[in-house]
């Protein structure tokens, strides 16, 4: 006679009740019930910044959409973003801190500093790239340079220019190295403690160029104190659509600003794919993507964790070999 009654080994499981191989269904739960408290989001800079507007941003969406939950920003700037990446490295990796991440401290800081104290390629769990927001080539007003092959002309004839940077080995730092090693020229960098200083830098005809974010320099190229040479991105920008890319005329070349969401490493896989869930719906948020493409001139990316990990790994992999042989060192 044939029985149609589970077995005991399902009824058990059916019951709820773990058995040594038979893990219960946590995923479906996690998701659900993640997150169950407020969650910390660390910001690698201080406030006022375009990081800090993108997170403070993102967290006003956030309860919305998760189980009614705020996502704390907490600010703790300083040494190029380490700090930062250290603290949430060391953290309890039960989805209660996360980090807004960059290139710095979560991808090439253990280049730039190498006695740091995390390996940002193992340190963190990656979540969800958010945006990319892109950098553009500018000069003083009263400099002569209108364009790029200009800049070109003129870098390779004085090599005693400066540049500016808001710091060493942040990517408008890297991105004017590129740039120079791809012209064949040089010129000296003069770092500054953040973009607001290098752009007054500008202002005052202190250094000669820089490549810093469009976000940041907008309001004075549109009142005609800064000329926009070039963007990095892969295509124009539409905030400046009549600003040419640098790819048009040195091939191939682009760099930019990212930011996303990582944990600690360990995070467990259902915490993971929660976390994507809600930070890929807070960012198509109108709210968001205003702040993003009308303040910020970026882009809204998203996407999988999987595919902000391999993003992040390209990435090093782009940039570790210019650190290594320009001898970029933070300490």
């Amino acid at each position: 006679m044939t029985s149609f009654a589970p077995s005991r080994r399902a009824a058990l499981a059916l019951a709820g009740l773990a058995l040594p191989g038979l893990a219960p269904p946590r995923t479906a739960r996690a998701q659900a019930g993640w997150p169950d408290r407020p969650v910390r989001l660390v910001v690698p800079f201080g406030a006022g910044g375009a990081i800090d507007t993108l997170s403070r941003t993102v967290a006003n969406a956030f309860p919305a959409l998760a189980n009614g939950q705020t996502l704390v920003v907490e600010n703790r700037a300083g040494a190029g973003g380490t700090i930062a990446g250290a603290f949430v490295a060391q953290s309890r990796p039960d989805g209660t801190t996360l980090m807004m991440a960059d290139l710095g401290a979560n991808a090439i800081a253990k280049e730039l500093q190498p006695s740091l104290g995390y390996d940002p390629m193992t340190a963190f769990a990656p979540i969800c790239h958010l945006v990319t927001l892109p950098l553009v080539l500018v000069v003083p007003a009263a400099s002569p340079v209108r364009s790029l092959a200009e800049f070109i002309a003129g870098a390779k004839a004085q090599p005693d220019q400066v540049y500016a940077h808001p710091g060493i080995g942040y990517v408008g730092h890297l991105a004017q190295e590129l740039l120079l090693r791809e012209i064949g020229a040089r010129m000296t960098p003069v770092p500054y403690r953040s973009g607001a200083e290098a752009l007054r830098s500008l202002l005052a005809n202190e250094t000669g160029s820089a490549i810093i974010t469009v976000s940041t320099t907008l309001p004075q190229i549109r009142e005609g104190k800064l000329r926009a040479i070039a963007v990095a991105a892969p295509r124009r920008v539409a905030l400046l659509p009549d600003v040419p890319t640098i790819a048009e005329t040195v091939p191939g070349f682009q760099a930019s600003v990212w930011h996303g969401i990582v944990g600690p490493a360990g995070l467990p896989a259902e915490i993971v794919q929660a976390a994507n869930r809600i930070f890929n719906r807070a960012i198509q948020q109108p709210e968001v993507r205003q702040v993003v493409e009308q303040t910020q001139a970026g882009e809204v990316v998203g996407g999988t964790a999987e595919q902000f990990a391999v993003f992040i790994a390209a990435d090093h992999a782009r940039w570790a070999p210019l650190i290594r042989t320009a001898g970029i060192r933070t300490e």
